[in-house]
């Protein structure tokens, strides 16, 4: 019998499949076969779970972890610091207009930034108290988190990047992140981020709300968008180091500090559904009209978070990737429309096809909940008078954060973030056409 190399998976380090009930060990036998809470546990670990629900919530979502230290080992008191460009819902600044339609140019980053203080919070929308709403941020890395660590008490966060790679070193593994990939960073979980290759940029949508899942695809079926299996929880990974360390928290809003003697990123072996992800923007298949008309940009939903409201997301993440447009007899980019949901924006790479000018990789828009939004003279008048022969869509990837709450711009986004103050403009030359002939187009 020949059996597999690897049990893993075919990715080295990562393990297949999305909301699995996965298990694995660092070292052998570390993991308890048959139940979760021996009296004894090998080489003398201590059992401890993590829950990202409540006990009683169906199903429930839950990690068994065995480590060095149980985890009040690595509390201590603590001290209350200060995060001041990494906002929280509600931030509503009287000085600041929120309503309107907004664009932004890439936010450069200055020397000194790790993952907390490199933060940039653009929009906050809900409440972290109540764990309703997100809030949107731009991540600026210029140097590696040593020795410290951060876990967020209020909030999963969906992490894009659009410049430079990075490696999570969380409690439950390792996981390295580059452009053209996501990934996704549980409520509650320890972990630090080094830089792998330079500086490093991209975004963040921070879910205060229920986790992310993945949509229900109702008649389109088993297959396309997003599928369980090109997402990675990583394998095992632990550090035994006794060094002075700091874990900071993000707790309601407010950030505090801690001091230990060792790694907290002590688990040794885990198993369950309550783990970090990694998911590749590249395998994600779009499906879209292939006769006539332009679907609504819901059938580009990778994950969505739900609400408690059925059809009505706390936040969908939305991808617009490369793909063929075919539609016969169809204005084919996005089409005008004020909606209920606040979309905010970010390009990846490449040309957004609605916006062909002045929307840039690293770029962010913002069009608030019932304010107008669409195509530019450019984009409309090239759509209207195309040949509408088979089209590929090429050199694109930008996304879209939607959340069912208006975003409120933070004082960063209105002030210091390079706004494109012309922005508006960009729909100030599209033409009045109607003269009243009939038949006319």
């Amino acid at each position: 019998m020949i059996t597999a190399a690897t049990t893993v998976g075919t990715t080295e380090g990562y393990m297949p499949g999305w909301a699995n009930d996965f298990e694995t060990e660092a070292l052998p036998g570390a993991l308890p076969q048959g139940m979760n809470s021996p009296q004894r546990c090998d080489y003398g670990l201590y059992g401890e779970q993590l829950s990202g629900t409540a006990f009683t919530a169906n199903p429930p979502e839950r990690t068994w972890c065995y480590r060095i230290r149980p985890a009040v080992k690595h509390s201590a008191r603590y001290t209350k610091i200060d995060v001041p460009y990494w906002k929280s819902a509600p931030c509503v600044d009287p000085e600041v207009i929120s309503l309107g339609q907004y664009r932004w140019n890439p936010v450069e980053a200055t020397e000194g930034l790790n993952w907390i203080t490199g933060m940039r919070t653009m929009t906050t929308a809900g409440d972290v108290n109540t764990q309703v709403g997100m809030a949107s941020h731009i991540y600026l890395v210029t140097e590696s988190m040593v020795d410290d660590y951060f876990f967020s008490a209020d909030s999963e966060l969906l992490v894009v990047p659009q410049e430079g790679r990075l490696r999570f070193y969380t409690e439950l593994g390792i996981i390295d992140l580059e452009p053209k990939e996501i990934g996704i960073i549980p409520r509650g979980l320890v972990y630090r981020v080094e830089l792998v290759d330079g500086p490093a940029r991209g975004f963040v949508c921070e879910n205060y709300g229920k986790k992310f899942e993945l949509p229900g695809r109702g008649p389109i079926g088993a297959n396309c968008m997003a599928n369980p299996r090109d997402f990675k929880a990583p394998v095992a990974a632990f550090e035994d180091r006794e060094v002075p360390s700091t874990i900071t928290i993000k707790w309601c809003g407010q950030f505090h500090k801690t001091e230990i003697g060792q790694s907290p990123l002590d688990v040794v072996a885990w198993h369950g559904n309550y783990a970090p992800y990694k998911y590749d923007l590249r395998t994600y298949c779009p499906v879209g009209a292939i006769l006539f008309d332009h679907p609504d940009p819901s059938i580009f939903t990778v994950l969505t978070a739900p609400s408690g409201d059925p059809g009505t997301a706390n936040i969908d993440f939305v991808l617009f990737r490369e793909r063929w447009m075919v539609a016969e007899d169809t204005f084919r980019p996005p089409w005008y429309h004020k909606n209920i949901m606040s979309e905010l924006m970010g390009n990846i790479y490449g040309e957004y096809d609605a916006k062909p000018q002045g929307f840039v990789p690293g770029g962010v828009s913002l069009h608030n909940m019932m304010l107008p939004h669409g195509p530019d003279r450019e984009a409309f008048e090239k759509a209207s008078n195309a040949n509408l022969g088979p089209d590929k869509l090429d050199n694109t990837m930008s996304f879209m954060f939607e959340t069912r709450f208006p975003q409120h711009l933070t004082a960063f986004a209105a002030n210091e973030a390079p706004l494109q103050d012309d922005y508006i403009d960009c729909w100030a030359d599209i033409e009045k056409k109607f003269d009243g002939t009939p038949g006319k187009k």
